[in-house]
Formats: structure tokens, sequence, C-alpha cells
């Protein structure tokens, strides 16, 4: 089916107590993984190509890959940039047929943070697009942050009002407790918090480095007001899991199509398991007559 937006995605999680997840893909097997993952519970799904995938694959490549899935997917499905750092990359994504933007000023200044976060949803407006914005900081676990740091790093419910209405973007990702790239389920998050912004805050809430956050604590953060759930690193390790079993299980083999198809396989289930677990499986009927996106009179549909 055709690209949609998240817009009505997220509106939809927040009425209904749910979040939809939002997963990254870094090659063609993790795209096809994650969306058969979604088919096969019913979930509208949100594929998130990052500045990373973007190097690596290069823009066309990766977007392409995401538009092709969407085409023959049975499931609603977003093309949303992840963590966007600059208007620059924003407005290239958007020419390049993504559903969905996100500015990342979370390390500039405030005022830089509102002033480039309002020009590029003045822009992504016109166009019919809906932007995720970030405030406060989440950080990086390679960088060793301690408990406090992390603390001193969370989002302001006052602040974050204010910066919804200057900039008038359309979701706000939000740092209540968890950790980019942690590799166990340790983190707990601020629920109390997420409750306070949920209050303050009239948009979707976003919750990145989810892969580190114990499970009950995810559960009470969606019905304390998290509507969108980011998933990176969960899924890297399962890739990698099935690239390493299977190279050694067939260690005189060298046609990499047979490395890659069990990686890909590996993704499938813990993709599943985080839409359960987020509640979204069994609602893509409830989304599934939303309108295509259209840009510049151009809709994303099958030929």
């Amino acid at each position: 089916m055709p690209l949609v937006t998240s817009k009505e995605l997220l509106e939809g999680a927040r009425k209904g107590h749910y979040a939809i997840g939002a997963f990254n893909a870094n090659n063609m097997e993790m795209v096809q993984a994650i969306v058969a993952a979604a088919e096969a519970e019913g979930a509208p799904v949100i594929l998130q190509v990052s500045q990373g995938a973007i190097r690596y694959a290069g823009l066309e490549y990766a977007a392409g890959l995401v538009k092709i899935a969407a085409q023959k997917a049975s499931v609603p499905v977003v093309l949303h940039l992840d963590h966007g750092t600059s208007f620059e990359q924003n407005m290239l994504c958007l020419w390049a047929g993504f559903t969905s933007l996100m500015y990342d000023g979370s390390k500039e200044p405030y005022e830089v943070n509102i002033a480039t976060t309002r020009r590029i949803v003045e822009i992504a407006h016109i166009c019919g697009l809906p932007v995720e914005a970030e405030l406060g900081r989440v950080l990086q676990s390679a960088d060793g942050p301690s408990r406090r740091e992390v603390q001193e790093a969370l989002t302001d419910p006052e602040q974050a009002a204010e910066f919804v209405a200057e900039t008038g973007v359309d979701s706000l990702a939000v740092a209540v407790g968890s950790v980019h790239g942690m590799r166990e389920q340790e983190a707990r998050l601020d629920v109390e918090r997420i409750a306070a912004l949920r209050e303050k805050v009239p948009v979707p809430l976003v919750l990145h480095g989810s892969s580190g956050v114990e499970e009950e604590s995810l559960r009470q953060a969606i019905q304390a007001g998290i509507c969108k759930i980011n998933v990176a690193t969960h899924l890297n390790q399962a890739f990698t899991r099935g690239l390493r079993e299977s190279l050694a299980r067939m260690p005189e083999e060298v046609d990499p199509r047979n490395f890659l198809s069990a990686a890909r396989e590996e993704v499938v289930q813990p993709v599943r398991e985080k839409i359960r677990l987020f509640g979204s499986s069994g609602v893509a009927h409830a989304v599934g007559a939303a309108q295509p996106f259209t840009l510049r009179g151009e809709k994303f549909t099958k030929e």
C-alpha cells in the first residue's frame, strides 16, 4: 500500500494508549524482516532511516528500499528520518520522499533548537509532512553516563510545553531515563515525568533508546503517554547474532545470501515481540483507510 505519514498513526496511539513501533533498518534484509513482522501482527509500522544508514547505503538506496517494501506491504508503513541533525538533511529527506521528518537539536542551545525546528516545521507542513523534534538529551551508553548525568539531561515539562507552542512540532522525543545503545534491559523510566509531560504537551511523545529499558517500565510508559517507541540496538543484536550463528554453522559456505537470509529471519521475532509489547498488534485496520501521502501531486502507489 502507499506510504503514509506518522501523524495519524501517532494520534491514534495517543488516543488508544498504545505505541507505534519505530524500527531502524540498515539494509534490505532488515527492512524485509520488519515489514514481515508488522504484517504478521497486523500492525502499522514506522521504518526509520538514520544518518548512519544514509552514510552507509546512500539516501536514494535507503529511501528506495522502504518505498518498495511499503508498496508491497498490507499494513501502513511510514518512512521516517531518525535524528536528522541539520536543516539541510531534513530538506534532502523531504525531497527524497520521506513521509515523516525529525530534527534533533538537543545538543544545540535551546534558542537554536527552537529556531531550526520551527523553520523545518514551516516547510514540512506546506508539503503535508509531520515533524518530530527532541528536547532534553537521550545520552549514549558508549559515553558511560552516570545516573546523575542522565537525570540532568531529562526533559522539563514546562519547557516542553513552551517548545511545542513555539515550534508547532507534531511529536516530541523526550528524555525520561533511557540511554541510546544499551545492550541489556536495565533502565527504568521516570513514569511520573512522562505523565507530567503528557499533561503539559498537546502532541504525541516519543521514546528513544528503548532497547535498554525493562519491559514493565515500557508498559508503564505507554500508559503514561508514550506513543512512539524507537528500536535499533535490539534489532542490530538479533541480526548480528543470526550472522554469527550461520557463519559458525556453515563454515565452508561462500554464498553470502545464505548468511543474510539467516540474519533476516533472526530479526522477525524480536520485532513481533516489541509490537505486542507496545500494544499495536491488530490495529492496522484502524488506520488502513488513511490517505496515501501526496507530495507535489505525486502518489506513491503500485504501478
